[in-house]
């Protein structure tokens, strides 16, 4: 079931956002599609109030005290499993009413000059000498890397009696503001992307979650969790940035490419190794990894960005 739900999510994803991109002007690109996101991150502001009710609330394992030696009987375990119907209910009845509001509602064709090209003429045509392209599919696996690494160790993180001493429960009050940070910010970015180049803006941003990533792990109690709160204001307007900037100028080609970068959201996959570190090295050093990622979103918003067809098709190299 999950794997269904993720593979319509990224069908969506890949259909969605090339044609926010590419139905305006393409110097506005970002903007657009930040204020689309924005919409993206009132749904994920709004879950974890959800999901801390229905699910923490409801369940003996999210009411606990962090740190607690108690061990949950075996029908507690199973409490604590079926408190997931009810959210999941929840979430399947608002998609079919999405689907059938879409399938109502006539959308424009893309430009013609976004459109996929005849096959023939594809030939002449690649993904690979497209230096944004290349660069930003690694730029949004990395991205991810950093973006669900906090998301999925938050909870613990403010858990920790030398940061914020809380239930699980009361942490996800907090995870709301991060999510909540995350919408305030594309929505801002929307509107600072119309004066200010995509990937100025990117680079402003990446530097400020690298300096509060450094905070969250080298310091305890409310100032580190209220760093690590704050990197979802610096992260907001990663993805969607990172997105159009790598598929601006593909042309035809922008649907392929389009792909190319969702399928790189694959990278949120690697959370584990944060794990890994967490569990190896402690939670909070764990979070170095998180600040290493935003040193190479700088690195492409500063020159990996940039259009060009300076890189050789590997197709061509023997």
């Amino acid at each position: 079931a999950l794997f269904v739900i993720a593979s319509g999510i990224t069908l969506l994803q890949v259909a969605a956002n090339p044609y926010v991109a590419v139905v305006g002007p393409p110097e506005t690109a970002s903007s657009r599609l930040n204020l689309v996101q924005a919409f993206n991150s009132a749904g994920a502001t709004l879950a974890p109030l959800f999901g801390g009710y229905l699910i923490l609330g409801r369940s003996t394992s999210g009411t606990a005290v962090a740190g607690s030696t108690a061990v949950l009987t075996p029908a507690e375990r199973l409490a604590d499993a079926q408190s997931v119907v009810l959210p999941y209910l929840i979430v399947a009845g608002v998609l079919v009413v999405l689907a059938i509001v879409i399938a109502r509602f006539p959308l424009p064709a893309m430009g013609a000059s976004t459109q996929r090209s005849a096959k023939a003429d594809r030939k002449g045509l690649s993904l690979w000498s497209h230096r944004n392209l290349v660069l930003g599919i690694p730029a949004i696996f990395i991205y991810l890397i950093a973006e669900i690494g906090v998301a999925n160790l938050f909870i613990n993180f403010v858990s920790q009696p030398q940061i914020g001493n809380l239930t699980h429960e009361q942490a996800s009050h907090y995870l709301f503001i991060l999510w909540g940070g995350m919408m305030v910010g594309r929505l801002v970015g929307s509107v600072v992307m119309r004066t200010i180049p995509a990937e100025r803006v990117l680079a402003v941003a990446s530097i400020g979650a690298f300096v509060v990533m450094l905070i969250a792990t080298f310091t305890t109690g409310h100032v580190a969790m209220w760093a690590l709160i704050s990197v979802g204001l610096f992260h907001s307007i990663m993805f969607p940035t990172i997105f159009t900037l790598g598929i601006r100028g593909l042309g035809p080609l922008t649907e392929e490419g389009s792909g190319l970068l969702i399928m790189a959201i694959a990278g949120g996959a690697l959370v584990i190794v944060q794990g890994w570190l967490a569990d190896t090295y402690g939670l909070q050093i764990s979070f170095l990894l998180t600040a290493a990622c935003e040193l190479y979103i700088l690195f492409y918003a500063v020159w990996g960005s940039r259009v060009t067809d300076a890189l050789p098709d590997p197709v061509a190299v023997p």
